[in-house]
């Protein structure tokens, strides 16, 4: 006989829905998948540890956001990140009972709330938490003495919390299938992939006579970014090159500029439309979660030489939209420039359009109920099993 299948709203339906996003005091790549999430989730209320709403658009300042307890501390809008060890519990004294279907933004803590028992809770992974896993090493040894000290034995606490919190969610959804691996590797968890929204729709192809001889980096000046492999390639090639971003590398950049480099901290959009569309090809050196700037030049039709590994392996169509590099090295970035050259001739700005349109919001939306109907149905059967 099979049991009858008992009342799940949650799974069946989402009549209140509750969006977990890490912190919200800038706009960035996880702040514009939250504004996607509002879109197709109209009326739904947003969680989060800090909230700065000077610092966000338009939208999501007219959003209902509800703040943990993080918020209220002292210095938090400034100083969140040295409330880490407080955000497990913070996460875990959020009500959420009277929500159907709860969405976890995550690459700061986020993931670790606790829903009601008959509630779907989704997590669509940025990436686990880097300081804890990949770049624990590095932020260690660019940390304070005293920091130094305390970190293994409150990491170290961190990470058991952040693997068995992992437990609680119902399904991942990463978005790269470099993250998804990631996220296997870390929790134990498989993840379906679903690219995150990008506008390529702003962003256009110019006349082939209006494309330039200027190469083009734009990302953070960050250490983990490489803005100094880029500008020795550039320096010792003598090619030109337009480098653009803001960070603690930035003063570095500026001053061991060759003449042929120029150096901006920002650009404005339309500045940054044209820097895409007339670059003779984008140079990107981080190993990225996903990373939308290969996307937003590839949709400006232009190639990206990219280094491959990282999310742009999901992004960069080799040998069609661009070309990978594998030594992370400023020679094997000359190498691949210079390999570039030879093959840029055969490049095609209509194709790496073409590859652009498979992150656009539309089609984000697609894979992201997609992946929720999946959940659903794998929850509902679980019932019934």
């Amino acid at each position: 006989m099979v049991p009858a299948v008992p009342d799940l709203p949650g799974v069946l339906s989402a009549d209140r829905v509750a969006l977990i996003h890490y912190w919200m005091v800038s706009m960035r790549g996880g702040e514009r998948v939250l504004e996607k999430l509002l879109d197709m989730h109209p009326g739904a209320d947003i969680f989060t540890h800090v909230h700065d709403p000077a610092k966000m658009s338009d939208k999501l300042r007219a959003a209902t956001v509800r703040e943990s307890f993080i918020g209220r501390l002292p210095g938090a809008k400034k100083h969140y990140q040295k409330y880490l060890p407080l955000m497990p519990m913070a996460l875990e004294e959020l009500d959420l009972r009277e929500y159907d279907l709860v969405v976890s933004s995550e690459s700061g803590p986020a993931k670790g709330v606790i829903t009601r028992p008959d509630a779907l809770h989704v997590c669509y992974c940025h990436s686990p938490m880097r300081y804890l896993w990949d770049h624990y090493h590095d932020y260690k040894a660019s940390a304070g003495r005293l920091n130094r000290l305390v970190m293994p034995i409150l990491f170290h606490r961190l990470r058991q919390w952040d693997v068995s919190s992992a437990a609680r969610v119902d399904g991942f959804i990463a978005n790269s299938t470099f993250i998804a691996r990631r996220i296997r590797r870390v929790w134990g968890r498989e993840a379906r992939v679903v690219h995150p929204p990008v506008a390529v729709d702003e962003y256009s192809p110019v006349p082939a006579s209006e494309v330039s001889d200027r190469y083009l980096w734009v990302s953070q000046m960050t250490p983990y970014k490489r803005a100094d492999l880029a500008l020795e390639a550039f320096n010792r090639l003598g090619v030109r090159a337009l480098m653009v971003g803001d960070g603690e590398m930035y003063d570095y950049v500026r001053k061991n500029a060759g003449p042929n480099v120029e150096v901006r901290q920002r650009l404005n959009f339309s500045e940054l439309k044209q820097a895409y569309a007339t670059c003779r090809a984008l140079v990107f050196t981080p190993e990225e979660d996903f990373g939308i700037v290969p996307v937003e030049a590839n949709a400006s039709g232009r190639p990206v030489i990219a280094y491959g590994r990282g999310g742009a392996r999901d992004s960069v169509v080799d040998g069609k939209t661009g070309l990978f590099y594998y030594e992370h090295t400023a020679d094997g970035l000359i190498d691949a420039i210079r390999r570039f050259e030879e093959w840029e001739p055969d490049f095609r700005p209509e194709d790496a359009v073409a590859n652009a349109r498979r992150f656009s919001p539309e089609v984000f939306e697609t894979g992201f109920r997609a992946a929720l109907d999946y959940f659903r149905r794998r929850e509902l059967d679980s019932w019934v099993r």
